[in-house]
């Protein structure tokens, strides 16, 4: 119990570390925001400055140009139809209801993206109840939108979060994900216990969540070092990062299918030989050194070393269709991981065993057949 609140506390306090740079850009550029559009824009309540600020920055991952893009012409559309139909109805109950409508209307037609429709749908309630008795123009509170989502970005730029531990954060889930999948699987296997199998296997259906939350940190981080001047320089560094998010999304396909086959094999009058749960150890910790050697901003060559000496090991013979299967996705996933480590793609299979007698390198029928399904 101990431990596992103890984990907890560590998880929540790496996510604040995560998300605290971007709480400080909103609350600096709130107040930056709303003194900017009272002193130097002369608006008496300019409430869309800081709300914008927080839309633009936010606390989550995501595309931040975009929002800001978003928003004010969101903002705008809203703000808009809102003032063009008050003034010619009034306000009141259906009054609203008809101008939020036509504003969201409007908004999808134009672009279905969710910030954007509901930027219009909020802006058109604002001027259609509140906003009216202040007697703030339209364009005032366009101008407010946009001061917002400038100092907003401008936040971002000066007072930036670290690209790299964003980066490295979410590759680590991923990396954890398959190297946890490969460890269960190697378990299940030398102990052959199907429960164990099936652990693996429900790990492995739950890793796409991982690989999209990578994918959108990678976004979030490449959009820090092109918008902070701070993090222009260090660009080759994350570029390590791009390199590995394809192979790495990959890899986790592939130890879908493996899962899927050891519970199967274990079925089987010939099971799996301990050898190849040997094997999947080493490449889940090659999983693990990848992870380590690109969050130390280092080039990957212990992992690539560990995973070339996989390759080039021979496979055990006479063995049953789940077996060949499950070799045929170990090998997959050891070309994703030599990929994410750098290596081009036809350099990685050449460094594979030959499975045919021919001496060709590569992947099997049987691999690609796998991989189709998985």
């Amino acid at each position: 119990m101990l431990n596992r609140l103890s984990d907890l506390v560590k998880e929540r306090l790496g996510t604040f570390g995560l998300t605290a740079p971007s709480i400080v850009q909103c609350a600096v550029g709130a107040a930056l925001a709303w003194t900017a559009a009272i002193e130097l824009l002369g608006h008496p309540a300019p409430f869309f400055a800081p709300i914008s600020v927080l839309i633009c920055v936010g606390v989550g991952l995501g595309q931040r140009l975009r929002r800001v893009v978003e928003l004010v012409v969101g903002v705008s559309l809203g703000v808009g139809v809102g003032d063009l139909l008050v003034a010619w109805i009034g306000s009141g109950a259906w009054q609203l209801a008809l101008v939020v409508g036509l504003a969201m209307t409007v908004a999808v037609l134009l672009n279905s993206g969710a910030l954007f429709v509901a930027q219009a749908g909020s802006s058109a309630v604002l001027v259609a109840t509140l906003v009216p008795g202040e007697g703030a123009g339209g364009l005032d509170r366009m101008a407010d939108a946009l001061t917002g989502g400038v100092i907003g970005i401008a936040a971002v730029a000066l007072m930036p979060a670290s690209p790299f531990a964003i980066a490295a954060k979410h590759l680590s889930g991923v990396l954890d994900a398959l190297s946890t999948v490969l460890e269960r699987a190697a378990e299940a296997i030398e102990k052959r216990d199907a429960d164990l199998a099936a652990e693996a296997l429900e790990e492995a259906r739950t890793t796409q969540a991982a690989v999209e939350e990578y994918e959108a940190a990678l976004e979030t981080s490449k959009e820090i070092t092109m918008i902070s001047p701070l993090h222009w320089h260090r660009r080759a560094r994350l570029a390590r990062y791009e390199t590995a998010a394809v192979p790495v999304d990959l890899a986790l396909r592939n130890a879908r299918v493996l899962s899927r086959r050891t519970l199967a094999s274990l079925g089987e009058s010939s099971p799996p030989p301990a050898a190849l749960a040997e094997a999947m150890r080493e490449v889940s910790e090659a999983a693990l050194l990848l992870q380590l050697e690109l969050g130390a901003g280092r080039e990957p060559t212990l992992a690539r070393q560990a995973l070339l000496a996989v390759a080039a090991r021979e496979r055990p013979r006479g063995l049953g269709f789940s077996a060949h299967v499950i070799i045929a996705q170990l090998r997959s996933v050891v070309v994703d991981l030599l990929q994410a480590t750098g290596m081009e793609h036809e350099e990685a299979t050449a460094a594979l065993t030959p499975l045919d007698e021919g001496g060709s390198g590569g992947r099997s029928g049987v691999e690609d057949e796998a991989t189709r399904h998985g």
